[in-house]
């Protein structure tokens, strides 16, 4: 099966993950797409394929004679989607690209003026949404290189190789993918996710990240007797908005500067929710920007009357560069097996987070790698399948050196 074929066929599972469930995985799509990579990976031939309650899947392929001894690497991908866009139904669309704007709908097109950067990708079959729903190369993408690597190798037994861990993990898009991931089941050295932008990319550095949830308690009266006793919790929370640093936000920056991010809001007069994430590559400037949202509520509580707001930060990852930096040969190795693809390596930060950080911090030292995809979680995402081709030979140089 191709690196294509089998993308093609992940994509027809939606399995948006949900950060208001409790359960594990949050949504039971997930479980089903679990088993099915579950059952390829036992076809395919890998060794102690498990697939346990809570949506982890793991496999092996064993050393061949002679390499029993060389370090043992993973690759590690998820197959949950974002919620930010619909993820089920999808319809993918192959275009083979000659140039100028991509039509996905009569309203909905990858219009090159909004992203210059398509232009590359001329002589290129792209795989596209029919603009109604994300694709899902975020990170489906990952496990159908990975898969197809592991086949590739798995069919050529002339290949020498050390050991090699698969691993496919629920929910990373809302923070919990490493949860529950058994690192010592997972028995590497260092392993790679495969959850990255554009081919070439190499991330050992991402965010520091946590989320603010923002209470607003009001006082709802009559309007017609409001006057001087009416506390509306909606417009206490415009208020909050309005304080934070308006050119810190994801629309404002880029590279290593940080950013507040309002997610999600809701309210009436009685109570106002607003969902922040907190993003910043130092930790001292994380600090600070936690730091400045902790006493915004505390000056307006000044205001307004104690307990009028309230704010639960929690943490939810960190930086994994000071954990990349003791191995950076295993960096050194992803550049050499893209150079080998004639793969330009382009080391860059990642605005955001991957499982690969928070296992980096387990003892399992775990970069991001590029799957060839842009544009994700949103209708314009899309991938070349020649850049997925290009991934799958830079993997399955990986597993031989």
């Amino acid at each position: 099966m191709t690196v294509s074929e089998r993308f093609l066929k992940y994509v027809s599972f939606g399995t948006n993950s949900d950060e208001n469930s409790e359960t594990c995985p949050s949504t039971k799509s997930q479980l089903i797409l679990g088993e099915f990579i579950a059952e390829e990976l036992t076809r395919i031939g890998l060794c102690d394929v498990e697939f346990d309650k809570d949506g982890y899947v793991y496999g092996v392929i064993p050393a061949t004679a002679g390499r029993e001894n060389d370090p043992k690497i993973g690759f590690i991908a998820h197959m949950d989607t974002s919620s930010d866009v619909k993820g089920d139904d999808i319809k993918p669309q192959i275009v083979n690209y000659h140039g100028g704007d991509i039509k996905l709908n009569e309203n909905v097109s990858i219009r090159l003026k909004d992203f210059p950067f398509l232009e590359k990708y001329k002589g290129c079959d792209i795989i596209t949404t029919d603009g109604t729903t994300l694709l899902g190369a975020d990170d489906k993408a990952g496990i159908a290189e990975i898969l197809t690597a592991c086949e590739y190798i798995i069919a050529h037994p002339e290949i020498s190789h050390g050991r090699i861990a698969v691993g496919i993990t629920p929910d990373e898009e809302i923070g919990r993918g490493a949860d529950r991931f058994d690192v010592k089941k997972f028995g590497c050295d260092w392993a790679y996710t495969i959850d990255g932008g554009e081919l070439g990319e190499i991330e050992f550095e991402n965010f520091n990240a946590a989320s603010a949830k923002i209470t607003v308690h009001g006082v709802n009266i009559h309007p017609g007797s409001a006057k001087n006793k009416m506390k509306n919790a909606s417009l206490l929370a415009a208020e909050f908005i309005n304080m934070m640093p308006k050119a810190e936000t994801p629309a404002h920056t880029e590279g290593y500067e940080g950013f507040y991010h309002l997610g999600g809001m809701e309210g009436d007069e009685t109570l106002a929710k607003l969902s922040y994430i907190i993003r910043d590559h130092d930790m001292e400037s994380f600090l600070k920007r936690k730091e400045f949202v902790e006493n915004l509520v505390k000056y307006l509580n000044s205001v307004y009357g104690d307990g009028t707001f309230e704010a639960v930060i929690k943490d939810s990852y960190y930086n994994m560069r000071e954990k990349i930096l003791p191995f950076m040969h295993i960096i050194d190795k992803a550049a050499e097996a893209m150079k080998q693809a004639e793969v330009e390596p382009l080391i860059v930060p990642i605005r955001g987070g991957t499982d690969g950080a928070r296992l980096s911090f387990e003892g399992l030292p775990c970069p991001n790698l590029s799957t060839g995809g842009a544009n994700f979680h949103g209708v314009h995402e899309f991938i070349p399948i020649q850049s997925m081709e290009k991934m799958v030979e830079i993997i399955v140089t990986l597993m031989k050196n």
